[in-house]
């Protein structure tokens, strides 16, 4: 056989023969060794998905088929034209398939294109000072979040519209500014009052012929923020922006495909499987679920905890809010049979918040109550006009609850309390109810824990967010 990974490799026909459950019976050999390559036997059922499904709609439709297909045995991708053949059943049933112009080729590589995409990507979001430039390079707005680079911030605002490498020194460059822009993608340079080394990315922003039309300016460090302010008063410390920022990005699209192909070994969508196998495979998605939960608290544990943070102020209806959390949640819920009841939904209470952060909390609460919550239970949700200028909006649930020594730890960060949901062992990372209370705090409102019925048997947990009234 030739060596697919240099060259596709062209086979004119292959034969297969299925049963009428659906079973590869008979197979040439490059059709066998797809069949073993995708999971499966021969004799066994046809593990090539793309395949069986085309079989089951011949078989079950008496009809013949003739179409192209797709499939990936793991090293290579393969591709042809099948025609499928129905067998009558008086002899048999199943089905006869006859592949041409069979193909195999080595998966497509990145292109450098997308490989300069992602790492742009990273750049972007481990960057700590972004500005916008136009076309020659003159600084137009500027965002900044790291605490050492007010120095540079005021520069930039005492003289604006400057070249950008007016306001930084430039390592190992001698010539005269400003130079061609990718000259200067990638370079080292000193921001002022920063003790840190930075180099600067210059991504453009739509061409006019071959020309830019301007620049985002990241400015990115290679050493992560070091907080002279003291822990208790912004609690932002250089791990937290390290993995929140910087490594959130890179491990997400691993952990998704690991995700993705854990789901597809779970559901034997690539053949027979035995059981045990099935579960370990159910076991790795689960893990990789709560591996990609734990990077989303930890970027919002860096956004709660970072000096600069605040929300805006918007006009929220949180009778919608929480239909949208509701909906959100619905499925989860369903599968526990847990209902979601929603009290005085025809109301309208109207907060000054920021919408996405109300509903950020909502979400996170409601989630809670249905992990926490026996089977067959209900989830209320309640929005009040409490007095003149605040408003609120309550998850209780039936579940255990809090016992009073630990209600004054449950806002704590990290603290889960040993608690444990009613499927096992919350997978929680204890950073939750942390950042709903610090967003609730930010938007000049409070979050806070209540039994949620004074019986022992089954007190249940009540959540409130308050809020100030919309004017």
């Amino acid at each position: 056989m030739a060596n697919t990974m240099e060259n596709p490799e062209k086979i004119l026909i292959a034969r297969g023969l299925t049963d009428a459950q659906d079973r590869l019976i008979t197979a040439d050999d490059v059709l066998a060794e797809l069949q073993e390559n995708c999971g499966g036997d021969l004799p066994g059922v046809l593990a090539i998905p793309e395949l069986l499904n085309l079989v089951e709609q011949s078989r079950e439709m008496g009809l013949r088929i003739a179409r192209e297909f797709r499939a990936y045995d793991g090293a290579e991708e393969v591709s042809g034209f099948v025609r499928i053949h129905p067998i009558d059943e008086e002899i048999g049933g199943g089905c006869e398939l006859l592949i041409e112009n069979w193909l195999r080729r080595p998966p497509k590589a990145r292109s450098n294109r997308e490989l300069a995409e992602q790492l742009d990507a990273v750049d972007r979001a481990a960057a700590e000072v972004i500005a916008r430039l136009d076309e020659e390079q003159h600084v137009q707005l500027l965002d900044a979040a790291a605490h050492d680079v007010s120095e540079f911030v005021a520069g930039v605002s005492a003289d604006p519209g400057k070249v950008w490498t007016d306001y930084v020194k430039l390592r190992g460059v001698a010539h005269q500014q400003p130079l061609h822009w990718r000259l200067l993608d990638g370079v080292q340079c000193d921001v002022p009052g920063s003790d840190r080394s930075w180099r600067a990315r210059l991504l453009p922003i739509g061409f006019a012929g071959n020309a830019p039309r301007g620049f985002e300016l990241l400015l990115v460090a290679d050493q992560p923020t070091i907080d002279t302010k003291g822990a208790e008063e912004t609690q932002y410390s250089p791990q937290t922006r390290l993995i929140g920022s910087a490594l959130t990005p890179v491990l997400r699209q691993p952990i998704a495909r690991i995700i993705a192909n854990a789901e597809t070994i779970r559901a034997k969508l690539a053949g027979p499987l035995k059981a045990e196998y099935s579960e370990y495979a159910g076991n790795i998605a689960a893990a990789g679920q709560h591996l990609s939960a734990m990077l989303d608290d930890l970027t919002d544990l860096e956004v709660v905890e970072a000096p600069s943070f605040s929300t805006i102020g918007e006009k929220v209806d949180l009778v919608d809010a929480a239909k949208r959390a509701a909906g959100i949640l619905g499925v989860r819920a369903q599968n526990r049979s847990i209902a979601i009841d929603i009290l005085d939904e025809s109301e309208n209470v109207i907060a000054k918040a920021e919408f996405r952060r109300v509903l950020q909390i909502l979400i996170n609460l409601v989630g809670n109550a249905i992990a926490y919550s026996p089977e067959g239970s209900t989830v209320t949700i309640a929005t009040a006009e409490n007095y003149a200028g605040v408003v609120s909006v309550s998850v209780s649930d039936e579940g255990a609850g809090i016992r009073e020594d630990q209600a004054d730890k449950i806002f704590d960060k990290f603290e889960r309390l040993g608690r444990e949901s009613s499927g096992g062992p919350s997978a929680g990372s204890g950073l939750g109810l942390y950042i709903s209370r610090k967003l609730a705090l930010a938007m000049d409102g409070d979050l806070t824990f209540a039994p949620a019925s004074a019986n022992s048997d089954a007190p249940g947990a009540e959540f409130t967010l308050t809020l100030s009234a919309a004017e």
